[in-house]
């Protein structure tokens, strides 16, 4: 059956295919989070794993919304270890980072998601995709949130 949402189907997989590289970016982002709750050590040791835990978590309800979106434009979400490392910006992390250098490593993270999901509301505020455009703007507000409160723990 069409869709007929009043998007264009070249629009719809233009918006479809910048929601596949969020999804990757928000997909990589909760595992090198998850594994940094796991694996930190040192005298922040409760502050970062319970700061990590409440960011994976959130981060784990947000791949769900971005992958509903891309099925309610039409196209198959990306769902790979394979697809999410082709289509991230986000590199995997390199051993096990000290406790300050995971937090880096996770500010890059939270504004590496935050300008993915920029790059793509031009677009749907072109085509009137108000719910990819609400969706787009919520990640942004929550990753920049998260950017700045893992920073502050980098501040005397």
């Amino acid at each position: 059956m069409d869709i007929n949402i009043g998007i264009s189907a070249e629009d719809r997989k233009a918006i479809a295919d910048g929601l596949s590289h969020l999804l990757a970016d928000s997909y990589t982002l909760y595992l090198k989070t998850h594994n940094f709750h796991w694996n930190v050590k040192g005298p922040m040791f409760q502050t970062l794993h319970l700061l990590f835990e409440t960011q994976y978590t959130e981060l784990a309800l947000a791949v769900d919304l971005v992958a509903e979106r891309i099925r309610a434009l039409g196209y198959p979400a990306p769902g790979t270890y394979a697809e999410f490392i082709r289509l991230s910006s986000i590199p995997e992390p390199k051993g096990v980072p000290s406790a300050t250098a995971m937090i880096c490593e996770l500010v890059e993270g939270q504004e590496a998601v935050s300008r993915t999901a920029r790059a793509l509301l031009p677009l749907v505020q072109k085509v009137s995709d108000e719910p990819t455009a609400d969706l787009l703007t919520q990640r942004m507000q929550i990753h920049e949130k998260n950017a700045w409160m893992l920073r502050s723990l980098l501040e005397d």
